[in-house]
């Protein structure tokens, strides 16, 4: 049996060790931000944070998040339902066009931001490898930047 957290809630899944995450995730628990892109770990649309270390859930497995915090874009929202700086800044930018990639971009973000509190472009783009097939690239950074200011000032 492995137990680990999701979002904040304990979950323990028995005789799945080798089952990748994401489809614990989307087929066992119905957590379905994490989206199924390439099974490779190329594309990002599956990541998800695993004590906060963004990881591709594709290829990451039940046994690797044993005892671990695994959030996906769901639990990036305060428990009152606040959004955080980065949904918030996404929703603000306008980023998404189709949406499909855009949970594992927020993750990606959200660990950059958790690292580089003020990214440049450069440290964007060398840390963010996800896909996005619609070529949202620039309102993807402009919502980065936006999200690091809003940190900033929190404080």
């Amino acid at each position: 049996m492995t137990s680990f957290t999701v979002n904040g809630r304990p979950v323990e899944i028995e005789g799945q060790d080798d089952k990748p995450l994401l489809w614990i995730l989307r087929e066992d628990l119905g957590v379905l931000g994490p989206k199924y892109g390439c099974g490779i770990a190329e594309c990002g649309a599956c990541r998800v944070l695993v004590n906060g270390v963004s990881v591709p859930s594709c290829m990451t497995f039940a046994s690797d998040v044993a005892g671990a915090s695994v959030v996906t874009v769901e639990g990036l929202e305060a428990p009152d339902g606040t959004l955080s700086a980065v949904q918030q800044a996404w929703i603000d930018e306008q980023v998404p066009q189709c949406g499909f990639c855009q949970p594992g971009f927020m993750i990606a973000a959200t660990a950059l931001l958790a690292q580089v509190p003020r990214p440049t472009d450069a440290e964007i783009d060398g840390a963010i490898s996800n896909i996005c097939r619609c070529g949202t690239y620039p309102r993807i950074r402009r919502a980065i930047h936006r999200a690091a200011g809003a940190l900033s000032a929190q404080g």
